[in-house]
């Protein structure tokens, strides 16, 4: 029997992230497995997987904040807002003389803090059950809404002049949900000579990082976080008793107890280092959010 657990997997370029599921749904010998957050075939990072009943806590890893390493291009625009589009616009000459240091830094500036954004419409968003992608493929033309998001850092690290573009290394912490192929697009119509992502690297999502996850040639045998550590890394850990616990199973509320969350919701994790399953104020009580399956805990 397959142990529950989460994997981190440090994806490479070229695939996608339903390719890393398929693999390691070979390489532990069940079809149980799920992820928590795409990534592009372009990009490469975290990917952070749950296998069989750890997949229930993937829905609290989703919208954990994340970081990402990434080089924009300016000076020129594409159909997907990064590499693998082919090249619309780009930059004349004598736009450049006006994209200074300073314009740069302000450009940077005015997208980082609470912002409004439009996804690429070549997205994972789904448009009336379809991905906006497949739309796009399909010859539609996509214009997705305006979202809420918060970027609470975009430094550039580096820049390279080449002939006609700019290149610049920046690092970006964001809420869930952050396209940053949006930001280097947004960047670019900023200072007017068009932008796009050339490449993208995910290195945390919550307290997960891309230094403790395992390639993809190594998941044979690769070790999982047991579901009571992966949970105490992205909600508040919780001890319970063995009473508790008992009662959290059967449905039942822990009387009294809302005042022992610092949030809204807490990993229930039992005298045996058992993670019991998630727990939410109701009142001044607690309540299961969701259960862990017992057999498995």
């Amino acid at each position: 029997m397959v142990s529950p657990g989460i994997l981190l997997v440090d994806k490479p370029a070229g695939l996608t992230s339903h390719d890393v599921v398929a693999r390691a749904r070979r390489a532990f010998g069940t079809r149980k497995i799920g992820h928590a957050g795409t990534l592009d075939p372009m990009a490469t990072g975290l990917l952070v997987l749950g296998i069989e009943g750890a997949t229930r806590l993937l829905t609290y890893v989703v919208g954990a904040d994340k970081t990402y390493e990434a080089t924009i291009r300016l000076g020129q625009t594409t159909g997907t807002d990064d590499a693998d589009g082919d090249i619309l616009t780009r930059a004349s000459a004598d736009t450049w003389a006006a994209v200074t240091k300073e314009r740069i830094a302000d450009g940077i500036s005015s997208l980082t803090g609470v912002i409004s954004q439009v996804p690429s419409s070549v997205s994972a968003i789904k448009v009336d059950g379809r991905r906006a992608y497949d739309r796009v493929r399909a010859g539609e033309e996509v214009v997705l809404a305006a979202r809420q998001v918060t970027v609470s850092r975009f430094e550039m690290l580096t820049r390279r002049d080449g002939d006609g573009v700019v290149d610049l290394d920046v690092v970006v912490d964001c809420s869930s949900g952050t396209y940053i192929r949006s930001l280097a697009r947004d960047l670019g119509a900023e200072l007017g000579v068009g932008g796009h992502l050339t490449a993208l690297r995910r290195t945390r999502v919550g307290d997960f990082d891309v230094t403790d996850a395992v390639g993809i040639d190594d998941l044979d045998g690769a070790p999982l976080l047991s579901p009571a550590q992966a949970a105490a890394r992205v909600l508040q850990p919780l001890d319970v008793t063995a009473d508790d616990a008992r009662d959290l199973r059967h449905g039942k509320r822990l009387a009294g107890q809302a005042s022992r969350l610092d949030g809204a919701l807490a990993a229930a994790i039992d005298d045996e280092g058992m993670l019991v399953g998630v727990v939410e104020k109701r009142g001044a009580d607690l309540k299961s959010a969701m259960n862990m399956p017992e057999a498995v805990r």
